[in-house]
């Protein structure tokens, strides 16, 4: 599957690109560049869609491997490749979408009740997790299957929750 947007390709201009799935976008981040570098730096609350409650890495992942693949019932996630790149497929249940996350200073954006899988990492990979709430199992959604009867149903019910 081709990337339906590449995160180096979009238009700047304004702060979110919605993707069309449900409130899912690509999120840029206020970048600053002088003759030492770049900066990319994110004030809370107003460069972040939520404040993170939980911040992780994904890293080593060997190129044909997968990630994610689940959705959350509540917590929101900023998905940020701070080195290298890698490819991010989102679903609604109804719309899918592939992203190339190939610069930090556009995240990917994933409200709850999106499906979200991670998959052709480069060997240099490095992606930055900002999530809206502590880990918590009951959160997840790991069967896809699951995930489809949740939407269709109309929400993020905790029945059935792992």
């Amino acid at each position: 599957m081709a990337a339906d947007w590449v995160a180096s390709q979009v238009d700047s201009s304004e702060r979110s690109h919605p993707l069309g799935v449900a409130e899912a976008a690509l999120w840029h981040l206020p970048k600053f560049r002088d003759p030492r570098g770049s900066l990319i730096v994110a004030e809370l609350p107003d460069d972040l869609p939520f404040a993170p409650k939980r911040i992780f890495t994904v890293y080593d992942v060997p190129g044909e491997d997968v990630r994610g693949e689940h959705a959350h019932r509540a917590c929101e996630q900023l998905l940020i490749a701070v080195h290298g790149a890698l490819s991010v497929r989102i679903e609604d249940g109804t719309t899918c979408r592939e992203v190339r996350m190939d610069v930090p200073n556009v995240a990917l954006y994933m409200p709850p009740m999106i499906w979200g899988m991670q998959y052709r990492f480069s060997a240099d990979a490095v992606l930055l997790v900002l999530a809206s709430h502590a880990y918590e199992s009951a959160d997840y959604i790991r069967e896809r299957e699951d995930f489809l009867r949740t939407v269709a149903g109309g929400g993020a019910s905790r029945a059935g929750a792992d």
